[in-house]
């Protein structure tokens, strides 16, 4: 259970550093791409090694995945902030979590995994606590959206849905038994999504269109570190095998929503709505009859 603990505070972290950022005025972008090569570095130093290490590296099954999913980072974390500049902060949050629900069926289907009424509810419950939890009312309702716009929450829902189970079946296919390949998995990862993201990130510098702040790469080092570890920790709550992929995949999305707006509550004293706390009730009903719905 430590490790969901880990994974959660973690994750919730993450989501109030990009407020600081904010609020500092910081450029998202630049810390995005430090991040990355932060959390490249970290896991060279855990690891102690390089995980590009011979010309066999490219006939690991893992290998192609590792690309994929270092692209699928870079790309979500820039939709994640063009449709918070576009539409709003709430709708990239809802999008962003209620994706879950692709993961979750992906699981169901495929894995055959055991459902029950109290579950079914926790699920139903969970996709509406993240609505309302999320919700804010509209400040410019005289702005109208063009179509393009209206795709960026679809195109972000799909994605993060595709990246939550991608991660998972690869984990179940080639990382589940060896610590060593995971972290080797994770370097290769973020190292892709760091390279494109320098690339571009070089491109915005020489044309001018971006100057270089410090700050930014301090920001990278302070959010690439908790990044990391996040996501291993969400690999070794993987291996613990402690509850089905479905519940696992809800529970820690869930429990990031709750945690990051209590916290922001306290720490940035947002205000939160009657329905906002209506959602965080759902929240917490949800996170109940998903994790101990055998037992009631």
């Amino acid at each position: 259970m430590i490790y969901l603990i880990g994974s959660v505070l973690l994750s919730a972290y993450l989501t109030l550093s990009f407020k600081v950022l904010q609020r500092v005025h910081i450029a998202v972008l630049p810390a995005i791409v430090f991040n990355y090569i932060t959390c490249v570095i970290t896991g060279l130093i855990i690891n102690k090694s390089w995980p590009i290490n011979s010309g066999t590296v490219l006939l690991h099954g893992w290998f192609m995945w590792a690309m994929v999913l270092g692209c699928l980072f870079i790309v979500l974390f820039n939709i994640i902030a063009i449709t918070t500049q576009k539409i709003g902060v709430a709708v990239a949050s809802v999008a962003n979590k209620i994706s879950m629900i692709i993961p979750i069926l992906f699981f169901i289907i495929v894995h055959n995994e055991p459902l029950n009424t109290l579950k079914i509810i926790g699920f139903i419950l969970a996709l509406i606590a993240v609505v309302l939890t999320c919700y804010t009312k509209a400040t410019n309702k005289a702005t109208p959206l063009k179509s393009t716009t209206l795709l960026l929450p679809i195109i972000l829902f799909v994605g993060s849905g595709m990246l939550d189970t991608l991660y998972k079946y690869v984990y179940d296919l080639y990382l589940a038994n060896d610590d060593v390949t995971l972290n080797h998995f994770l370097v290769i990862s973020f190292g892709t999504a760091g390279f494109i993201g320098f690339l571009y990130l070089m491109y915005l510098y020489i044309s001018g269109q971006l100057k270089f702040d410090y700050r930014a790469v301090l920001a990278g080092i302070i959010i690439g570190l908790p990044n990391y570890f996040s996501i291993w920790c969400l690999g070794k709550l993987y291996k613990a095998n402690l509850m089905e992929s479905s519940e696992i995949i809800s529970l820690n999305n869930m429990a990031i929503v709750l945690v990051s707006t209590v916290a922001a509550l306290f720490l940035f004293k947002e205000k939160l709505s009657k329905i906002n706390w209506l959602g965080i009730t759902f929240a917490i009903l949800a996170i109940v009859l998903i994790s101990f719905n055998k037992y009631l």
